[in-house]
Parts: structure tokens; C-alpha cells; sequence
């Protein structure tokens, strides 16, 4: 590649895909929205379908072909639900490789790879290696949630610290290492210590999430959510059989599906909704239902579980663990041993079961447990600030 003008067009080129639920797309929202903010001019890369509930205001951003993975085993589809083709993926490579070309980036920020995303390692390796050959060479780091999934097999955890080590210059953790570092999750992490920041939990700003408002105390709504929506069809219809076994069972309930719940799913839920229960597939005012909420039963995805702590909600997690992921579990079971929340795991639930951890939580949060998160929520905005002091001059990225 011959050398770029100095010049660049935009500070942080920053790229995320998500390919099951919303969850990732959610939090690099938030995240490159508060980089924006901090003057530091943003693209955002998306490799998926955009979501209408979730906006993005002040980043450029760059829509790649989109994909997604149609059940938990991830494997790659396109447009059209069919698996994308080799041709699919050189068209997408040569889109985002243009985009680099035309951003001349200073600094490129990956979510989540190579300690995940490895179906596009066909497009982002070139991209890292665009990135290598690029002068000047921008600042490389990668985005990484506060978990990472288990790897059963050596070799895999190998191909990730060595992609990192000879192509990134930091690893941003966006979780707090007094709850769960990363080493937790992934012991291999020990490896690159010193190329490793946390940043705190990524949650939306505090008028986003209108906490400020306070529930009517008889009214307020039992809530159950299930993220996008494509792996929590289990979880909706075992709440709704559960309502007549709680004690909550008087009050309203709320169903929220999610946009990707399959549309058969979605009807046949509403279909059995009875008076008093309202179904919904997405709701753009999701963080006021839960700010307003009596008790949250969800999955445990890194972005509800922060909304929740944030918002002091008594909730009930259970955490998603089809396919061998362990991310949601691992989660789930730290923040209930912390007193946090109560836990159904997926392959124990049952209506009985829900309804009994809804019962405990409710109670719980009756005798002013739920009170203090006691955990770093200010992320974002901490995140902005070490890429703002990277491309300062300061290359290690402390922020105190």
C-alpha cells in the first residue's frame, strides 16, 4: 500500500459486528457516541443489519454488506439467510478496506477480535495488516467485554495472544477488574498484562436512562426481556407459564421480545398473553421500562445486567449457555454471589423454578438489598479519555 497523506480524515476508525442479538451494536453505540463527544472524530464500521432501536447520533457511520448468524452455532449468512459465498466476502473485504483507506484513521479500534469474531478474520486480518503497512501507522486496540468465552482448545487461545501481540497495541477492557478480571475468563491474559486497560462498565448516559423517574408502587410492571430476541424464545414462554405461580402475579407484566424473535414465536406468544400481560417485539423506550420496572427477568448480556446495576433493580438472570457459550453464565453466577440478583440456569429452567427466584429477588429488594452496584459504570466516557490522551502523545493510554 503506498504511504497516506498525514492528513487523516478521522481520529478512530472503530469496528463492530454483531451477528445473534443487538447487545454489541447496543454498546459500541454508546461507546463511540462518548468518543465523538470527547472531539475525537468517529467512524463507526458495522458489519450488521442496523437495528432500528438502536441510534447512533454524531459518528460517521460506514455500513459494510451485512451478516448475521442465524442460531447459536454462528455460522454466517447474509441478506438473504443463505451462507455467504466467497465472493460475498471479498465484495465486504474490499468495502471495509476502502473505508480505511478513505478514513486514514489514527487510530483503529476492533471490538471484540481476535479474542472472538473469528468468521471475520477474512476481512479483518487484511485490515490489521492495511493497518501494519500504513504510513503513519495508526494506534491499534482491540474493544473486549468484561468475559470472554472459554476456549476448550489451546491452540485457539495461542492464535489470539499471537494476533495480538504482533498486530495491536492495546486491549481495552470494558468491565471493572475489583468484579471479575479477565483472567477469570481467560487465564491467558496474564500474557499480555501489560498491554491491557480497563476502562470500567458501558452503560448509557444517566438522561438515556431516565433512573430518575420513580415507579408507582402498585403499578409498576413486571418486566421480561429477552435482548434481540433470537435465542430468548425459551425464556419468554417459560415467564409467561410462570406468572400464575408468583406472588407478582397481580401486577402488570411486560413481555419484550426482541426484533430477531422469529415471527411465528412472537404471535404465538401474544396469542397466549392474557388480560394484563402486553407483549411487545422492541420498545424504543426500553431503558425508561426498565428504570420504571418492579423486577427485571432477563437474559444476562453484558448490556442489561449493567442497566440493571446501574438502575438498582431487584432482577433474575438467566443466563444464556446454548452452544458452550459461558459468557452470560460466568456473569450471572459472580453478580449472585455477590447478592446481586438471583440465577435459573438455562438447563434448570421451569415455570416452578422462575417463579420462585422472582419471588426470592422481589423479596429481597423488599428488605433493601439492590442499593449499591459498587461497581465502575463510567466506562464510556473513561474510554474516550484514554484514546484522547493515545492520539495526545500519551501511547500507553493512563487515565487516572
Amino acid at each position: 500500500m503506498p504511504d497516506r497523506p498525514a492528513v487523516a480524515a478521522c481520529d478512530v476508525f472503530f469496528y463492530v459486528q454483531h451477528l445473534l442479538g443487538i447487545g454489541h451494536l447496543q454498546r459500541a453505540a454508546v461507546l463511540a457516541e462518548a468518543i465523538q463527544a470527547a472531539g475525537l472524530e468517529t467512524w463507526l464500521i458495522t458489519g450488521g443489519a442496523m437495528i432500528k432501536e438502536v441510534t447512533i447520533k454524531g459518528p460517521k457511520l460506514v455500513q459494510l454488506p451485512p451478516a448475521r448468524a442465524l442460531d447459536a452455532g454462528f455460522a454466517l449468512v447474509g441478506e438473504d439467510d443463505q451462507p455467504v459465498s466467497e465472493d460475498w466476502k471479498a465484495e465486504r473485504r474490499k468495502a471495509l478496506l476502502d473505508a480505511f483507506a478513505q478514513a486514514r484513521p489514527r487510530l483503529v479500534l476492533i471490538e471484540l477480535f481476535p479474542f472472538g469474531r473469528r468468521q471475520m478474520r477474512f476481512e479483518l486480518l487484511p485490515l490489521l495488516e492495511a493497518a501494519q503497512a500504513a504510513r503513519p501507522r495508526p494506534f491499534v486496540a482491540t474493544s473486549l467485554r468484561d468475559i470472554l468465552n472459554r476456549q476448550n482448545k489451546p491452540e485457539k487461545a495461542a492464535w489470539m495472544i499471537e494476533v495480538f501481540e504482533r498486530s495491536f497495541d492495546l486491549a481495552l477492557v470494558h468491565g471493572d477488574p475489583s468484579f471479575i478480571p479477565l483472567e477469570k475468563s481467560f487465564p491467558e491474559a496474564e500474557r499480555i498484562s501489560d498491554r491491557l486497560q480497563y476502562t470500567g462498565y458501558i452503560v448509557r448516559p444517566m438522561e438515556e436512562r431516565a433512573n430518575h423517574v420513580e415507579p408507582a408502587r402498585d403499578g409498576a410492571e413486571i418486566l421480561i426481556s429477552a435482548g434481540g430476541g433470537a435465542v430468548g424464545g425459551r425464556l419468554l414462554e417459560t415467564g409467561l407459564a410462570a406468572r400464575d405461580r408468583t406472588r407478582l402475579r397481580t401486577r402488570p407484566w411486560r413481555f419484550v421480545t426482541g426484533p430477531n424473535i422469529p415471527e411465528e414465536r412472537f404471535q404465538r406468544l401474544r396469542r397466549a398473553a392474557p388480560h394484563g400481560v402486553t407483549v411487545d417485539r422492541s420498545r424504543a423506550d426500553f431503558p425508561r421500562l426498565l428504570a420504571e420496572c418492579h423486577l427485571s427477568v432477563s437474559q444476562a448480556g453484558y448490556n442489561t445486567v449493567m442497566e440493571v446495576l446501574s438502575l438498582r433493580k431487584p432482577a433474575v438472570l438467566v443466563p444464556f449457555s446454548e452452544g458452550g457459550e459461558s459468557e452470560q453464565a460466568l456473569r450471572a453466577h459472580l453478580l449472585a454471589k455477590a447478592g446481586r440478583c438471583e440465577v435459573v440456569a438455562e438447563e434448570a429452567l421451569s415455570p416452578g423454578a422462575l417463579a420462585k427466584a422472582m419471588d426470592r429477588a422481589a423479596e429481597q429488594s423488599a428488605g433493601g438489598a439492590f442499593q449499591s452496584p459498587g461497581i465502575d459504570l463510567d466506562g464510556a466516557h473513561k474510554t474516550a479519555r484514554i484514546l484522547k490522551r493515545i492520539l495526545e502523545g500519551g501511547r500507553d493510554g493512563d487515565v487516572a
